[in-house]
């Protein structure tokens, strides 16, 4: 599925989209409010300041993703796989990252205030 197909049949009603994986296009910038990702190949995807506040990232892979300025405040990112994925100056406030892989994640001005990072 590529990132436009996603946001068309986000925008018609749809949010479990659980297994999928992102071949093509950006989801930069992108409204998706507590859309489920769990299990999602995102890998090496653009989603700069995109809104992904309460969605659910369990398990899903991110690594090498630009999460620059995203908004993933109260989301659920279980064992989701973050390595060298840029998360600078994103909201991660209340985010669950328990048991998340963090290897060389950049962090600069994130907001982490009570997230979980056990």
């Amino acid at each position: 599925m590529d990132a436009e197909e996603l946001i068309r049949r986000y925008e018609a009603g749809e949010r479990d989209f659980s297994g999928v994986r992102i071949d093509g296009g950006s989801l930069e910038g992108a409204d998706l409010p507590g859309i489920i990702l769990r299990d999602a190949m995102l890998y090496r995807e653009d989603l700069q300041r995109a809104n992904l506040e309460g969605a659910v990232l369990d398990n899903a892979r991110l690594d090498l993703a630009d999460l620059t300025g995203i908004n993933l405040e109260n989301a659920s990112l279980v064992g989701v796989n973050l390595d060298e994925t840029l998360l600078e100056g994103a909201n991660l406030r209340n985010a669950d990252l328990r048991g998340a892989r963090l290897f060389q994640t950049g962090f600069m001005d994130a907001d982490l205030r009570g997230a979980s990072l056990e």
